[in-house]
């Protein structure tokens, strides 16, 4: 009667948690603003400049800084490779892709008015890539003593036999989508590793709330494959004002939009006497989507003609996300003397409520220095508190445990960025040094970002090409699960971009 009764209700019935982590929060948090050529040369340190289309992503009182309206186009080349070990395995992936990394304008407006101390108004619109997930590395090896089936057993256990299982002539899709809707996704995936054969109650009756796992004895060969593919974007409404050429103030309202596709795909096998289930293949697929807002106010002065100051706060940005994912599970056991094969797809897309997401806000203060028409120096430091990071409704109980790990193993992270500028003639030379640390508490889990640039630009009056190249590096470790199978790849990641920007005044 129960199940009877599960059925009749499990379609009013919504689940918010798709098992989020601390990874989703932070792959939203961590803004890497792509930007222009000479923006990306410089190193990003462009919070006391302005007078370039992506320097208004940092401080919005940078578009003021333009003497005439002016726009910009920029195209990039992004480069991921990966150097991943997994206990005695070792791989190398290399992934690249070319993206309109930015589009802006600026308008300026003089002000008539001789006797006005504001002489200058800008109205700026600039779309800035924030994100690149596209990504794909492999991770194989000889795991001494966890399998995929722990996944299965750690979620299972604890749960009624009822409540992971098809009714009498329920079909596989039938059952999983009535779970997943009634009880939510740790009982889906229990359902699968009891399908699939990998565990099995402790006794077969409906109350049971123990299981055993049919895979054991150590030393499995497993091979666990990575793709992601989408961006996060921003698009910034800038207003900003000039007093006197020597005070500079402005304002964004950004819109940010979040398009994330993952699938993995673990296969593992063993030829263990021990183990009733000798492989098993295990694929999930993710699609994430979600728009947010943020706000900018920022300043910039001169406090000589040849030094100035900036300063800037990025407001929180409030992600409203939506998930939606699909299973497939295959495996092969040894039973009666014959190798079997089963196969649980339930051909089922979850489509989870909508949830919500706060990242955390962020300042900068900067500094500059320019050698009149010869060059710069510019100098950005930013802080930014990892920790403050939230997912919502917070009276959730399982988003509340969340933020409390969020609470507990991220910090805060400072990060500076340097670049410099010579010029000669209608050339420009360019160089940049940037430095994030890591938002986790144990930066061994994930590391410090390290990275350098070089760029040339050319100026033929009205219109202007810039080219820059930058490199940058961290070491982190990818965990595999949540549960279970919680053992991580050691992932070297090297980050190389090429970006050629087309600049004109309107």
């Amino acid at each position: 009667m129960k199940k009877l009764l599960m059925l009749s209700i499990s379609l009013l019935s919504t689940s918010y948690i798709l098992a989020q982590d601390i990874t989703d929060a932070l792959r939203y948090s961590m803004d890497e603003i792509q930007g222009t050529a000479r923006y990306r040369a410089m190193g990003g340190a462009f919070g006391a400049l302005g007078g370039d289309m992506s320097s208004i992503n940092i401080n919005p009182a940078g578009s003021a800084v333009f003497n005439n309206s002016h726009g910009s186009i920029s195209l990039g080349l992004l480069n991921t490779n990966n150097d991943v070990s997994y206990f005695n395995g070792m791989n190398s992936s290399s992934n690249s892709n070319v993206d309109l990394n930015q589009l802006g304008a600026a308008f300026i407006f003089k002000n008539t008015n001789g006797n006005s101390g504001w002489n200058k108004f800008a109205l700026s619109f600039a779309y800035d890539r924030s994100a690149d997930f596209d990504n794909d590395w492999v991770a194989n090896g000889v795991n001494p003593n966890r399998t995929i089936g722990d996944y299965f057993l750690s979620n299972a256990q604890g749960l009624r036999l009822d409540e992971i299982s098809a009714l009498p002539g329920e079909s596989i899709s039938e059952a999983y989508s009535e779970i997943g809707s009634f009880y939510g996704y740790r009982n889906q995936q229990a359902f699968l590793g009891y399908e699939g054969f990998i565990i099995d109650p402790s006794n077969n009756a409906d109350e049971n709330t123990e299981y055993v796992t049919n895979i054991n004895g150590g030393n499995y060969n497993q091979r666990y494959a990575y793709s992601s593919r989408g961006y996060n974007g921003k698009l910034a409404f800038n207003v900003a004002t000039s007093y006197n050429d020597r005070l500079y103030f402005g304002l964004n309202l950004n819109s940010h939009f979040i398009n994330y596709e993952r699938t993995t795909l673990l296969n593992e096998s063993n030829s263990n006497a021990s183990s009733l289930v000798n492989r098993v293949d295990f694929e999930n697929n993710l699609l994430t989507t979600g728009s947010g807002f943020s706000f900018q106010l920022g300043g910039i002065a001169k406090i000589t003609e040849e030094l100035r100051v900036g300063l800037s706060y990025n407001s929180p940005t409030w992600y409203r996300i939506s998930d939606e994912t699909s299973q497939y599970l295959a495996t092969s056991r040894l039973e009666g003397g014959s190798n079997l094969s089963q196969v649980v797809n339930p051909n089922v897309i979850n489509i989870y409520e909508e949830y919500k997401l706060q990242t955390p806000g962020k300042v900068t203060g900067s500094l500059a220095y320019v050698f009149g028409k010869t060059g710069l120096l510019s100098f950005d430091y930013a802080v930014k508190d990892y920790s403050n990071s939230k997912f919502k409704p917070t009276t959730e109980a399982l988003f509340s445990s969340l933020n409390n790990s969020i609470s507990n193993n991220l910090d805060s992270a400072v990060s500076y960025r340097l670049g410099g500028e010579y010029r000669f003639k209608q050339i420009s030379f360019r160089g940049g040094y940037r430095f994030e640390e890591s938002p986790y508490k144990n930066d061994n889990f994930y590391g410090d970002l390290n990275g350098y640039s070089l760029g040339l630009g050319y100026s033929f009056g009205n219109l202007n090409i810039d080219f820059a190249f930058s490199q940058s590096e961290r070491d982190y470790n990818y965990q595999l699960y949540t549960e279970g199978l919680t053992d991580t790849a050691q992932i070297e990641s090297k980050l190389t971009d090429f970006v050629l920007t087309l600049g004109f005044n309107l």
